[in-house]
C-alpha cells in the first residue's frame, strides 16, 4: 500500500512539474492552413476553423476576413491575378522547408515577438529588418490607431520602432495566438539576403549617427578581428569594415555568445516560416504591387496606399557585388552557408558575383 501510495505521489509531483512550463509546439505536420499548438497543461489544437473576426463596426454585420478572401478565389480580377504569383511563393516555400526542415522544434510565446498583430483587420505581419519594416509599421500603425494617425509618412521613423506602439503575437496566451494564426491573414515580406546584409552594414557602420551600434558591435568587431588597432577604434568601433564585418558574422564564437542582431539575422530565424503557414510572401523587390495585395485583401487599399520608397541609394545588386569584391572566396562561401536557408526557401538565386571557388 505504502508502495502504491508512493508511485502515486511521485506521479503528481511530475504532472505539477510539467504545469510549470507552457511551450507552443508548433508543427509542419499540421494543415496548410493553421499551425497546431499544444501546451504541457494539456490543452491541444484541434483543427477546427475559428469564425470570422467581426470587423465592420455596424452591429450584426461582418465582412470577410483577409483570409478568406485570399483563400475562396472570390477577389476581383486584378487581385486574382496578383495573387497567382503569390501562391507560387507560397509552395515554393512550402516545398523548401518539406526538403530541408525536417526536425521538429519547439517555440516560446517569446519567439513569435516578431510577429504584429492587426486585430481591427485580421492581420499578422512578420517584420524583418531592412525589408521596408520602418513603412509597415507605419501602415500598421494607421490601420490599429482609430483615427489617430493618418499618413503613415507623417509618422516619424523612430516612433514606428518604439516598443508598445503595436501589439505582438507574444503578448497574448496560447488559447488567444492559437485562434489568430488559424483565422488571420500571415504576411511576411524578404528580400535577397546579401542586398539586406549589405544594406544593414551600410545603415548600422557606416553613418555616423549610429553610435550605439558602433559601440555595441563595432568594438567587439575590432577588437577580435583587426590586428593592431588603433585606440580610437577601440574605443569608438565606428570604422567596421565590410570584410570585418564578415569575418565577425561566419566565426562560430559570435552566435555561442549571443543571438545576431534582428538586422542582420536569417528571415527563417526571425519568422519561422517553416512552422507559422504565411499566406502572402511578398518580396521587396516587388514591394509596391504586393504590398498593394495586402492592402486589397485587408479591405483598406481605397483608404491608404503603402508610402512609396524615396530612397537614391537603395541597395540593390550591383552595389552588394562591389562590397563582395573585397571578400574572399573561403569567406563567401561560409557566409553563403550561413544564409543558405533563406536563399532556399524564398528562392534567391545564387548571386552571379559570388566567387565560392
Amino acid at each position: 500500500m505504502d508502495t502504491i501510495r508512493k508511485k502515486a505521489q511521485q506521479r503528481l509531483k511530475s504532472l505539477h512539474q510539467l504545469r510549470k512550463f507552457s511551450l507552443i509546439v508548433l508543427s509542419v505536420l499540421c494543415s496548410s492552413l493553421t499551425v497546431c499548438f499544444g501546451s504541457a497543461t494539456g490543452q491541444e489544437h484541434t483543427g477546427s476553423s475559428e469564425p470570422a473576426v467581426r470587423t465592420d463596426p455596424k452591429p450584426g454585420k461582418s465582412r470577410r476576413s483577409p483570409l478568406q478572401t485570399l483563400y475562396n478565389g472570390d477577389q476581383q480580377p486584378e487581385l486574382f491575378a496578383a495573387q497567382r504569383s503569390l501562391q507560387g511563393r507560397r509552395e515554393h516555400l512550402e516545398q523548401g522547408c518539406l526538403s530541408h526542415k525536417r526536425k521538429r522544434q519547439v517555440l516560446s510565446p517569446e519567439d513569435l515577438k516578431h510577429l504584429i498583430v492587426d486585430d481591427k483587420h485580421s492581420l499578422i505581419y512578420c517584420y524583418v529588418p531592412k525589408v521596408a519594416c520602418t513603412n509597415w509599421k507605419r501602415v500598421l500603425m494607421v490601420l490599429t490607431s482609430e483615427g489617430r494617425y493618418i499618413n503613415p509618412l507623417a509618422i516619424p521613423a523612430n516612433e514606428a520602432h518604439i516598443a508598445g506602439n503595436l501589439r505582438t503575437l507574444s503578448e497574448f496566451t496560447v488559447p488567444e495566438i492559437n485562434r489568430r494564426l488559424r483565422s488571420y491573414l500571415k504576411f511576411i515580406f524578404v528580400r535577397d539576403p546579401f542586398e539586406r546584409l549589405v544594406s544593414a552594414y551600410r545603415n548600422k557602420f557606416t553613418r555616423s549617427y549610429n553610435t550605439a551600434f558602433h559601440k555595441r558591435y563595432g568594438t567587439k568587431i575590432i577588437r577580435r578581428n583587426r590586428p593592431d588597432p588603433e585606440p580610437e577604434a577601440l574605443e569608438k568601433g565606428s570604422d567596421v569594415s565590410f570584410p570585418e564585418f564578415v569575418q565577425y558574422l561566419v566565426d562560430p564564437r559570435t552566435q555561442r555568445e549571443e543571438p545576431f542582431n534582428e538586422h542582420w539575422e536569417r528571415v527563417h530565424s526571425l519568422c519561422h516560416p517553416c512552422l507559422i503557414h504565411y499566406d502572402v510572401v511578398g518580396k521587396y523587390e516587388t514591394l509596391e504591387p504586393d504590398s498593394q495585395a495586402v492592402l486589397e485583401l485587408a479591405g483598406v487599399d481605397g483608404t491608404l496606399q503603402f508610402p512609396s520608397s524615396g530612397k537614391s541609394t537603395r541597395t540593390d545588386g550591383n552595389m552588394a557585388a562591389h562590397f563582395f569584391k573585397h571578400i574572399s572566396p573561403f569567406y563567401q562561401k561560409k557566409l553563403f552557408n550561413l544564409y543558405r536557408m533563406d536563399f532556399l526557401l524564398f528562392n534567391y538565386s545564387t548571386p552571379e558575383y559570388l566567387r565560392t571557388r
